[in-house]
């Protein structure tokens, strides 16, 4: 249908006055769909039974503080003293089942009274939560990674500690574990740790945890791991090995100079493409009791050498070519041994949206426990959208050579933007309870949809 001119254009005039009245307004409406998700989960009496052991001396309990960092978060907001900007807000108290929010002080003080019981519960809570999808999604083969993420602190953040921070050099930071799963998009559990430590420190402890927890829940489920050179080491790939664990890992060059003689040395290569070629041997390090297949990768690299070229004792060099070696135990081809090796990059998407996006980089208060709970709701928000949409959505994809997510998720600030932040009024005529919304068809087609699917689960 084409429109005419005077039906598209209106002459406008600058608003004369502005007035700020309290009414039963609200700027996030979608918060309904996040309503009743958190019933689904029966989220508010988890999240108490993990609080139970404390004191309930304050007005605010304990789990209500935390259910509202997660809304917090959800929103989109950072600081604790953002909460001043929707107080007022009618949805927002619905969700959380208050009459009055608490102020910023108040959430400040709280955090600051958890422990380290507290921080443990919320931590099996979280895998809980997981699990249960994963239970649900009886996958064939699960895939996991592993990886360190630095997280920057002010001066006096209880357990933090100088070390290496890539983005603000000197500064105080933590440096937290990480176990992701690469089907759901999941963070199935983090290890926390000051920030001066290596990568591999508790790791292997972590590792083994992570894989008796799920595999105590999905028993025949065959669990394939991703690891950085970081976490190399020969007890591990043993235990792994032993276990029935199918592993890719980086070798560091530094482990065994032999790698460097064993790539100068080789003069053909077999060729995927133009860029990329490789050569394979089953090798065993002196010290080491089992051979393990070792692939050896070579790539076309068209970035420039800069500064004056290191003849390094164990790195090896050819202008033009990257190297790298990766140790595995899986027995498919050389070409899919890498794609799934590569596939970790999606690890790093999970971070930058949890750090952008859910504000997992915010240091709340001074004390380790309450930072640690404010880490794990940014945790708990993410999954939560990821559960939401896989409630909602059929799987738009089967197992990938990357192991891609089996769906295709929007990010959480599409979700924010597309469904949560959307204008309301709450009235109640004839004595029933309406949200009123405008009436933007793709708007309400999602909503409805969301609700309809989550009345269905209920």
């Amino acid at each position: 249908m084409k429109y005419s001119k005077s039906d598209l254009h209106r002459k406008y005039r600058n608003i004369q006055e502005l007035k700020f009245e309290a009414q039963n307004l609200t700027s996030f409406s979608g918060l309904v769909i996040f309503q009743k998700l958190f019933n689904h989960l029966d989220i508010s009496n988890k999240l108490k039974r993990c609080f139970d052991h404390l004191s309930s001396g304050s007005t605010y309990s304990h789990h209500k503080i935390t259910l509202l960092l997660i809304v917090h978060l959800l929103l989109g907001y950072r600081e604790l003293r953002d909460i001043r900007y929707y107080d007022d807000d009618p949805m927002v108290k619905r969700v959380l089942g208050l009459f009055r929010l608490p102020d910023a002080a108040t959430l400040s003080r709280t955090l600051a009274g958890m422990d380290n019981h507290s921080v443990f519960k919320v931590r099996i809570l979280n895998r809980r939560l997981v699990l249960e999808r994963l239970s649900e999604l009886a996958p064939a083969r699960l895939t996991v990674d592993f990886d360190g993420s630095v997280q920057s602190t002010g001066k006096f953040a209880e357990g933090s500690a100088v070390g290496f921070n890539k983005k603000k050099k000197g500064a105080r930071s933590y440096y937290p574990l990480y176990c992701t799963i690469a089907q759901t998009g999941q963070v199935f559990d983090v290890h926390h740790r000051p920030g001066n430590v290596h990568d591999s420190n508790g790791a292997r402890e972590f590792i083994l945890e992570c894989i008796q927890q799920i595999r105590s829940e999905l028993p025949g489920v065959l669990i394939e791991m991703r690891m950085d050179s970081a976490f190399f080491q020969d007890e591990l790939i043993d235990q792994l090995d032993e276990m029935g664990i199918e592993f890719t890992c980086s070798v560091p060059f530094e482990r065994f100079a032999q790698l460097k003689g064993m790539i100068e040395g080789r003069k053909w290569w077999r060729w995927f493409n133009s860029d990329w070629s490789y050569f394979e041997s089953d090798w065993k390090p002196k010290k080491w009791s089992t051979r393990y297949r070792f692939i050896f990768i070579r790539s076309w690299s068209k970035k420039q050498q800069k500064g004056p070229v290191q003849l390094d004792i164990f790195e090896p060099f050819e202008y033009g070519y990257e190297f790298k070696v990766i140790i595995t135990n899986k027995k498919v081809g050389v070409k899919k041994v890498l794609a799934f090796h590569n596939g970790r990059g999606a690890q790093e998407g999970i971070f930058s949206e949890l750090k952008s996006q859910a504000q997992m980089d915010y240091v709340p208060t001074r004390k380790l426990a309450g930072n640690q709970i404010y880490l794990f709701a940014t945790i708990l928000a993410h999954n939560m959208t990821r559960e939401l949409q896989m409630l909602a959505h059929p799987r738009k994809r089967n197992t990938t050579e990357k192991r891609a997510a089996l769906w295709k998720f929007f990010k959480i600030d599409t979700i924010r933007q597309t469904l949560i932040q959307r204008a309301g009024k709450i009235t109640k005529p004839g004595g029933k309870l309406t949200l009123t919304m405008s009436g933007n068809a793709k708007v309400e087609k999602e909503i409805l949809h969301y609700l309809g699917i989550l009345d269905q689960v209920a």
